[in-house]
């Protein structure tokens, strides 16, 4: 795409011009680059990306040089985790601070959800409101999936994606090129800045690819400008895959990978190739290993391709003159658990679905190195605030901590243990909740018929945690439940009543 394209121009011949393409940290070193100027935040969460599937952890068969190199120019969370392992509830998290009791946002958002209130309500205050409040120009590109949809009736189906309204819905993004939740890779759509509800555009092209020339353009600022210049940016990246259906990838990224199987590519001792119907018929995590572990190459090659866009748009970054300047954060609102533990997906408390990646990087700012601190997903919000200089606007009902005092060698009261969650809105008797430390997972479940189950795991002597030795240590027990505890107090949460 030229240059001097302007936004409105852009944003109405994007389909034409598409169409023809082929397809440990040492604290600040110095002050900004140029005094008083605010860092610009680039923010990139594909969907389902696991932490086991970036090339540096030498453990998934993946090759992603980018967010490699990412990595190694930063400051890696070796124990960040997704508290609720599941889509909307990450998302309500990240943006509010709150964990979902807090925020509402429960459980991924449907038709079927919606009178319970299960959606990111329009008056909360999330960190892109705080971001335009202090003269950021807020931008989203991608996977919203925050709204309520209009609810259907018992028996209908449900109705995943939804239009998200101009105004307070939008949480100060004045840049908006996004859907809720449609999982059509291949034909992605998107509602762009004020375009009413029947005004979706719908694009030829895998939506990372599409989505990273968007951004690329929003760096690249020409023509009629799609951002004020004047203004430091907050770019919001929701990347869908390596979300499921994993098969919706372009075949290019798949070459790399010919001849080989599942059995080839899936190499943790805890996978399972049928589903493991002990935990299933309990309703503990999700099954389709049967229907769905042949896919586990197309989730690979999905995991290159988003690896490849990112690259195309921190190259952009630099090309710019922007990367100095420019916090860049990679995550993921939850992993895959890809057959490990006879298990599919999300929705669970082991670790290659609660653990995420997250990586920071901010040249010349940030050294370089590894942090163990058990970062939560409310944390996110407060603690890059108080990196980026606006501790003082951090909204007071904000549950997570701001623990950007690690990055000016501050001593800092690291959490001893991190929150797991699991509730629906729409019915109690599944409840879980849980702790992860440095070194065990402990896990409280009421199952599918209300029945109380223990799972514990020395994460350190079992990693792949093959062996639930709940019973075993009453005294470590005891502790993690106090933990536990201390954490449900804190928060005003009544499973505490269950323990």
């Amino acid at each position: 795409m030229a240059k001097d394209i302007s936004r409105r121009n852009f944003i109405r011949n994007t389909a034409a011009i598409t169409a023809g393409m082929t397809l440990i940290p040492q604290g600040l070193l110095s002050s900004c680059t140029r005094k008083g100027k605010k860092p610009n935040l680039l923010f990139i969460f594909p969907d389902q990306y696991r932490k086991q599937a970036m090339g540096f952890m030498k453990q998934d068969p993946v090759l992603t040089p980018n967010i490699d190199k990412l990595a190694s120019d930063g400051v890696v969370f070796s124990n960040a985790v997704s508290n609720h392992p599941l889509c909307s509830p990450y998302r309500g998290m990240m943006l509010t601070g709150k964990y979902p009791l807090s925020n509402g946002v429960l459980s991924n958002c449907h038709s079927g959800r919606t009178e319970f209130g299960n959606f990111l309500k329009p008056d909360d205050v999330c960190f892109s409101d705080v971001l335009a409040n202090n003269g950021y120009d807020a931008a989203y590109v991608g996977k919203w999936h925050l709204d309520g949809p209009t609810p259907t009736q018992k028996g209908e189906a449900k109705v995943w994606d939804s239009y998200c309204k101009p105004g307070k819905h939008r949480h100060g993004f004045n840049f908006w090129y996004s859907y809720g939740a449609d999982d059509n890779h291949l034909t992605p759509h998107y509602w762009i800045n004020d375009a009413g509800e029947d005004q979706a555009q719908y694009f030829k092209q895998w939506s990372p690819e599409h989505e990273a020339e968007v951004v690329e353009k929003y760096l690249e600022n020409a023509g009629d400008k799609f951002r004020n210049d004047d203004k430091p940016f907050a770019m919001f990246w929701a990347i869908n895959p390596p979300h499921h259906p994993f098969n919706l990838v372009p075949e290019k990224y798949k070459e790399r990978f010919e001849g080989k199987t599942e059995k080839d590519v899936l190499n943790r001792p805890n996978v399972q190739f049928t589903d493991n119907r002990e935990m299933g018929d309990k309703g503990f995590g999700d099954m389709f290993v049967e229907k769905r572990i042949d896919q586990s190459i197309d989730y690979f090659s999905m995991c290159e391709g988003v690896d490849l866009q990112i690259g195309k748009v921190l190259k952009s970054l630099k090309e710019q003159g922007l990367d100095e300047n420019t916090i860049v954060i990679f995550t993921s609102d939850h992993g895959e658990m890809l057959g490990s533990q006879g298990m599919m997906h999300k929705n669970i408390w082991f670790s290659e679905a609660f653990d995420i990646p997250f990586i920071i990087r901010w040249p010349k700012k940030i050294k370089p190195g590894t942090d163990d601190l058990l970062m939560s997903v409310p944390d996110v919000m407060p603690t890059l605030l108080g990196l980026m200089g606006m501790s003082d606007d951090i909204p007071s009902e904000v549950e997570g901590k701001d623990y950007s005092g690690i990055f000016r060698n501050e001593k800092v009261d690291r959490p001893e243990a991190a929150l797991y969650f699991f509730a629906k809105p729409e019915d109690d008797t599944e409840k879980r909740r849980g702790v992860k430390t440095h070194t065990h997972t402990y896990v409280i479940a009421y199952d599918n018929k209300g029945e109380k189950h223990h799972f514990l795991y020395d994460d350190v002597n079992d990693p792949y945690q093959m062996t639930n030795i709940y019973g075993e240590n009453t005294e470590l027990e005891q502790d993690l439940t106090e933990k536990l505890r201390e954490i449900l107090i804190r928060t005003n949460d009544p499973f505490v009543s269950y323990l």
